[in-house]
């Protein structure tokens, strides 16, 4: 990984604010206000992670298919279970889950299967 902040992940935060500045001018997008964000958590999350692991503290670092699926469950567990009963703000929502599971699938094999595909050995 470079030490460029990836231009997908700039992409993301975003779309992150503009569905924020859109919710807050009352203006809701169905999918794209509700599931797009979910989607996209995990992928950032995770690019994130990755980032921080390898760019700050050095270290040779690449999220694993356990690491997706773990970060899906804890993000699941915080935004739809632990939140929602914290605050009104929140509520819990199975699509929601399974944005977040669906993100982390594409974002993995995205970035460790379809790129290393891709990749070729030159001399």
């Amino acid at each position: 990984m470079k030490n460029k902040i990836s231009y997908w992940f700039l992409l993301g935060i975003a779309a992150w604010l503009l569905i924020i500045f859109l919710r807050k001018k009352g203006i809701i997008i169905p999918v794209i206000s509700n599931h797009l964000t979910d989607c996209i958590t995990v992928p950032m999350y995770t690019y994130l992670i990755e980032y921080l692991m390898n760019n700050i503290l050095g270290y040779h670092w690449k999220p694993d298919f356990k690491f997706i699926l773990s970060s899906t469950l804890y993000l699941s567990i915080l935004f739809e279970v632990i939140c929602p009963m914290l605050s009104e703000k929140f509520a819990g929502d199975i699509l929601d889950v399974l944005a977040y599971l669906a993100g982390g699938i594409v974002y993995y094999f995205f970035r460790n299967r379809l790129l290393s595909f891709f990749k070729c050995d030159r001399i």
